[in-house]
């Protein structure tokens, strides 16, 4: 074993390397940003929505209105954590001032 100092913790040659211990490097989690169905918001708002705030074409933004409406939510993308919050406050903001109830959620991926 190696030299250790009166405290028991190893001594360090001056300009010696130390070797970092090793870091347990995931890649980050990942949230899906959801819309929830409700009885009041229209359908072509919804799809506005996905248009305006996950850049979708008016056929994509369509399917996943109507995967909302029969399915009760719809997986709008899937984002980092910060993006993902970010996209779920724009998106309800816009819902209340447009006096519409639509939902916007996040879920761990």
């Amino acid at each position: 074993m190696g030299d250790q100092d009166q405290r028991g913790e190893p001594q360090v040659t001056p300009g010696a390397a130390v070797a970092e211990p090793e870091q347990d490097v995931r890649p980050p989690r990942k949230y899906k940003v959801v819309l929830l169905n409700d009885d009041y918001t229209p359908m072509e708002f919804v799809v506005e929505v996905l248009q305006n705030f996950f850049s979708m074409n008016k056929d994509s933004a369509t399917q996943v209105m109507l995967q909302v409406h029969t399915q009760g939510k719809g997986v709008c993308g899937i984002y980092s954590r910060d993006v993902a919050e970010t996209k779920v406050s724009q998106v309800n903001h816009f819902a209340r001032q447009s006096q519409h109830p639509l939902m916007c959620e996040m879920e761990e991926e």
